[in-house]
């Protein structure tokens, strides 16, 4: 017997691989194709198509000029097809015959679907083989140039490379603030703090973390948890409902990790700040706080102070370089009055 176990809170012990033989914390089935028809708004041309089950597996966009000359060396199959001005004015003008050849070759290659922009419609020929071969076929009113920086831009996103984590993601100032820690240590109290005053929401207990490029992380929520918060005593809040949509937010940047550990008064923290400490995330590195926890420390405000100071650090002013400023123009300013 096979037990596959579905979960979106990877803090939870019902994660562990050791009591699953699969664990799934994200959705089984990500319908990429589904969504580009519905955030890019196109027309399906072949709707007794089946496109549930079709795949797009990277974010990288083809359009198959080539192809249509009869050139498949290196040929992408795999990539989305998008057929502009150009490439339909060449089929049309193609003979009935090479039509059917370079059709037939062209559609056999196992494409996830085709776009057709600025509402150009496939002929008979091109609509027959594609259903033959279950090829979806796409229309866009949009100009090629336009959707092509639409929808790469958007596959960069959805198709990047990602993590779950846990831990909480709130917008701070418009800083991405991810605080994380062991599991009751305090961070989906901290966060509540932050959106009492005033702050959004983006993730609580699991942190879907996405690289979207070399410099960029982008955080967000299972679509199962979205909004949700979950207070040990109480039970589960919905951010949305009791705080208002200004509350909460569907993605964010990445841009400060603050991790709360229990207090250890053998342990030195950093009390100045001179140089930062750093964590890393699909390779990415992000500037990390170790904050202590003891009672009476204010949770909110640190990550309040933190963020704000991170903030001024990115536009040029670094606190603890003009406190070390200060402290070596006083010593060299006494030791020239010594010598007088």
């Amino acid at each position: 017997m096979e037990v596959i176990l579905v979960n979106s809170n990877p803090a939870t012990i019902m994660t562990d691989k050791n009591i699953a033989d699969k664990v799934y914390i994200e959705p089984l089935t990500a319908r990429v194709l589904e969504q580009i028809i519905e955030k890019m708004k196109l027309e399906n041309l072949t709707p007794e198509l089946d496109i549930s089950k079709i795949k797009i597996t990277q974010p990288d966009i083809n359009r198959p000029a080539l192809q249509m000359a009869g050139y498949f060396e290196h040929f992408e199959a795999t990539r989305l097809q998008i057929i502009g001005f150009v490439e339909y004015t060449y089929m049309e003008g193609l003979p009935e015959a090479r039509k059917k050849e370079i059709y037939e070759r062209f559609l056999s290659c196992e494409i996830p679907a085709i776009v057709f922009c600025r509402e150009l419609q496939p002929d008979e020929l091109f609509l027959k083989a594609a259903i033959e071969h279950k090829v979806p076929l796409l229309m866009s009113k949009k100009s090629t140039s336009s959707f092509m920086a639409e929808i790469i831009r958007w596959l960069n996103v959805k198709l990047a490379p990602c993590i779950s984590v846990h831990g909480v993601l709130v917008d701070v100032f418009g800083e991405g603030v991810l605080i994380t820690g062991e599991s009751g240590i305090g961070k989906s109290e901290a966060a509540l703090e932050l959106i009492k005053r005033g702050h959004r929401l983006v993730t609580d207990d699991a942190v879907e973390i996405r690289k979207v490029s070399d410099e960029t992380l982008i955080g967000s929520a299972p679509d199962i948890t979205k909004h949700f918060i979950e207070l040990r005593g109480i039970g589960i809040v919905d951010v949305k409902t009791l705080f208002g949509v200004s509350s909460v937010k569907d993605t964010q940047s990445i841009d400060l990790v603050i991790r709360l550990e229990d207090w250890d008064k053998e342990k030195e923290y950093d009390r100045l700040g001179l140089e930062e400490e750093y964590t890393e995330y699909l390779g990415n590195k992000v500037v990390c706080h170790n904050i202590p926890i003891r009672p009476g420390r204010n949770l909110a405000i640190i990550c309040e102070s933190a963020a704000i100071n991170h903030r001024q650090k990115k536009m040029g002013y670094n606190a603890a370089q003009e406190l070390y400023r200060r402290v070596q123009e006083s010593l060299t300013r006494k030791r020239d009055e010594d010598e007088e």
